[in-house]
């Protein structure tokens, strides 16, 4: 049987391989070594498959089709974005793993928009290329949420497919060690008058409520504060929120946060150590 060896939090930002000199040194090297500490605990945990959470930003889809919740269970590769600074590649599926996780969603009550041949974008991209792709043998299944081009998707849904997902991954009957990606955030504000804020003190009680494993309080967040507070971009804790509920019991530790306004975000990573 399968089973979830771990989960990790870790930001998107497309200028970290599209701008990276833009970043101070000090915070530059945080960000790189955080996703070397990725690339290491992955390679210890001895991982298979990472199933990564991410969401589209107007690249991959359009206003014809929006899908609140999607698995890529076919050929996947990246990036959509020729700027992004990362070599156009094509990246291992799962796919029998990503198929098990359709399959047990619609009988447990996910309609999954499904993609048999999916072109991922930064929100995968950037976290598969620096904490990933260096182990060949590594594959993922790719999963997009709707939480940064409307209709959102809620963040109580948000936990309950990830917890439905988490489930089909323990029931998937061969031998994997899986671990849980969630992807983007925290504060920033994407095409809107205060991007390149940062709101770290926002960022740092969500971090808080992470340590907690308070579900609750994260989605007792409300998508109109977040967006006031912590920007649109912020939005993205419901990748955060699905992973945790993937995961299940666990301890979280801090890998590292920092503010970095030249990358207009508050960068965290977090490891789910699964309990």
């Amino acid at each position: 049987m399968a089973e979830i060896v771990g989960g990790f939090l870790v930001p998107h930002v497309p200028l970290i391989s599209s701008e990276p000199m833009m970043a101070p040194e000090d915070k530059r090297r945080a960000v790189s070594d955080s996703f070397a500490h990725l690339r290491d605990r992955l390679k210890a945990l001895e991982v298979d498959t990472v199933v990564m959470i991410g969401d589209d930003h107007y690249t991959i889809f359009g206003p014809q089709n929006l899908p609140r919740c999607l698995v890529g269970i076919g050929e996947v590769e990246g990036p959509v974005e020729p700027w992004l600074g990362i070599p156009r590649q094509k990246v291992p599926n799962d796919g029998a793993l990503a198929s098990h996780i359709m399959n047990f969603g619609f009988d447990n009550g996910v309609d999954w928009a499904v993609s048999k041949s999916l072109v991922l974008d930064h929100s995968i991209m950037v976290p598969y290329h620096l904490g990933v792709a260096g182990s060949p043998d590594m594959a993922i299944v790719p999963i997009y949420l709707s939480c940064a081009v409307e209709p959102l998707i809620s963040s109580a849904r948000a936990r309950a497919i990830g917890k439905i997902t988490g489930l089909a991954v323990r029931s998937f009957p061969a031998a994997r060690r899986v671990a849980i990606v969630g992807t983007g955030g925290l504060s920033h504000w994407v095409g809107m008058a205060r991007m390149g804020d940062v709101n770290e003190a926002w960022d740092r009680d969500v971090i808080r409520m992470v340590q907690a494993h308070d579900l609750e309080g994260l989605i007792a967040l409300r998508d109109e504060d977040i967006i006031a507070q912590a920007g649109n971009g912020a939005l993205e804790i419901k990748n955060w929120i699905f992973a945790m509920a993937a995961v299940g019991q666990m301890q979280t530790e801090i890998i590292s946060y920092n503010a970095i306004n030249e990358w207009v975000t508050g960068c965290a990573f977090l490891e789910l150590v699964a309990a």
